[in-house]
């Protein structure tokens, strides 16, 4: 006999299931499936696609993947699919223009690596892991052709991007519109009950719902969660627009950045990146809307628990401690690393020795970083491009708001 599950009641389930989401379609199914789930003591099958074209995952991605842990909290089943075979073909979600494939052994690392690190927020030993490799690499030329003839052209440039695109003469090519076709038959092939995405994947889910109907699969209901805006408080979040918090950067990092967002997304960001009870939330949202508030207090409350989600309660007061030391106190880090210098190098350009340090990729960006104000040695500011720093003693170089190096004369 099939060991006992214990979901919690329905009501209960659907309040932390709508946390935080954008959209369920439909609902009213979604609560049915919840009652025979409850009732034939079931778990639902939750399907999360996982893009392996960026191996490096930060808050904006887990968004979903906080959704997808939530399920599994409540009992149901989370299946991870790596999309390996469709990594190869490149999802244009969002894009102006088609994004670059990958190769198979790009999209296979790519995506071992997206796992490790999800791992850090789902829980892994309930988390079925599979490739859509196994089931579209299987897929003959005559099945292609079978699945495209269950979809249209004009629907299918229904979707914004594609719209755009066709409008303003900018190519689409055809393996970009059997993508939505390939996400789909993931959810005919595992039988997705529900499916999530962020709100730029939603004509995609629906996409999966149709498809499954065509194969006589029980349709899906999707889930879309809001795109997190990233640290400028303007562009979602994304490595491209250097606006994000990496969930596997250094705790100082995590604090850091966490202090730099605007204010008025303090509350999103404890909603949809953090683990605060439903309660605490509201409590959270009260204190903000406090005029006697300062919003600050609570940013640093929630720098505080991103690092400690990500790393450990110690981790994160020792993080907090040395940037109050730092930023506060205006001191300096408990460990700085250090560069000993060659004995033959008696003097350098101050450009020279940002990028040696490997502070800045090139004198480019080292020269902007100068002009900008934020290079010091010793705490004094240099703003001459041209500076050469004599290296006869030894001295501390500061570059941008948390990168330290103490030089070590060898003269």
């Amino acid at each position: 006999m099939d060991k006992k599950i214990l979901f919690p009641p329905i009501n209960e389930q659907m309040d932390l299931i709508k946390r935080g989401s954008v959209e369920i379609i439909p609902e009213e199914e979604l609560v049915q499936k919840l009652e025979k789930s409850y009732k034939e003591n079931s778990p639902l099958n939750i399907k999360l696609g996982c893009d392996p074209t960026r191996p490096d995952l930060h808050l904006g991605h887990s968004v979903v993947l906080r959704k997808l842990a939530q399920f599994q909290e409540l009992g149901h089943q989370a299946i991870l699919i790596i999309g390996d075979f469709t990594g190869m073909i490149g999802d244009p979600s969002g894009r102006n223009s088609s994004r670059p494939p990958l190769s198979f052994e790009e999209a296979r690392a790519n995506g071992q690596s997206y796992f490790e690190q999800a791992s850090k927020i789902l829980h892994p030993e309930k988390t079925n892991i599979v490739h859509n490799s196994e089931w579209l690499g299987k897929m003959t030329f005559e099945d292609v052709i079978k699945l495209s003839s269950k979809y249209t052209v004009a629907r299918m440039l229904e979707r914004d991007d594609f719209t755009k695109r066709y409008k303003g003469g900018i190519p689409i090519s055809m393996h970009e519109i059997l993508y939505p076709l390939a996400q789909a038959m993931d959810s005919v092939a595992i039988k997705s009950d529900v499916e999530l995405g962020g709100t730029d994947q939603k004509f995609n889910l629906l996409v999966g719902r149709d498809i499954q109907r065509e194969f006589g699969v029980t349709p899906q209901v999707i889930l879309t969660m809001p795109l997190l805006v990233g640290t400028d408080g303007v562009e979602k979040m994304s490595k491209s627009y250097d606006n994000y918090i990496g969930i596997n950067e250094p705790a100082k990092e995590i604090y850091g950045k966490t202090l730099s967002i605007p204010d008025n997304m303090i509350y999103s960001y404890f909603e949809l990146a953090t683990n605060v009870a439903n309660n605490e939330l509201i409590s959270i949202k009260d204190e903000l809307a406090d005029p006697n508030t300062n919003p600050r207090n609570v940013k640093r409350a929630l720098a505080r628990k991103l690092v400690e989600m990500y790393h450990n309660a110690q981790v994160a007061a020792d993080a907090e401690a040395e940037f109050d030391n730092i930023f506060v106190k205006k001191g300096l880090p408990d460990e700085i690393p250090e560069l000993v210098i060659e004995k033959e190098l008696k003097e350098i350009d101050i450009l020279e020795l940002i990028v040696k340090v490997n502070f800045a990729p090139s004198k480019g960006e080292a020269r902007r970083l100068v002009q900008q104000g934020g290079v010091t040695i010793d705490g004094n500011k240099i703003s001459d491009m041209k500076e050469i720093i004599k290296l006869d003693h030894d001295m501390i170089l500061k570059v941008g708001k948390r990168n330290f190096i103490k030089l070590i004369s060898n003269q």
